[in-house]
């Protein structure tokens, strides 16, 4: 059983609604992510991940905001961050984590690649609801 998660600091909320706000959600998960001791390539893999998701936010979702922030389970530190949008949702989880399935001009890698860079994602989206994504990288 792990410990429950807790914050360890303020969540920053950022504003997602162009492309520049996009590289803000990246800047300020780099900057959590070096406050939490993530190793050199566990930053690289979340802040790949935030950028991601940040851009599907406003791609697909129609813009929306991320919040960032750290987080402790009691026995190690992390980054959390989660991303929210008001767009059309997403009507087939499953075909959306196919390897290769897109609907724009991408690899089809986006959720499917976030997914495996973290080591906790949740999604909650349905038709005509939003999206909302949160993804967690621990400390080793």
């Amino acid at each position: 059983m792990t410990a429950p998660e807790s914050r360890t600091g303020e969540l920053t909320r950022l504003d997602i609604g162009d492309d520049k706000d996009v590289v803000r959600v990246r800047q300020a998960v780099r900057l959590a992510a070096v406050a939490a001791k993530l190793p050199l390539v566990d930053q690289t893999k979340l802040v790949t991940a935030a950028s991601e998701l940040a851009r599907n936010t406003l791609i697909h979702g129609g813009g929306g905001y991320a919040l960032v922030g750290g987080v402790h389970n009691g026995r190690r530190a992390g980054v959390r961050a989660e991303f929210v949008d008001s767009g059309p949702g997403i009507a087939d989880l499953d075909l959306a984590f196919t390897d290769g399935y897109t609907t724009g001009s991408g690899l089809g890698l986006g959720l499917s690649g976030s997914r495996r860079l973290v080591d906790e994602f949740d999604i909650e989206t349905a038709p005509g609801t939003g999206t909302r994504i949160a993804v967690t990288k621990w400390a080793r």
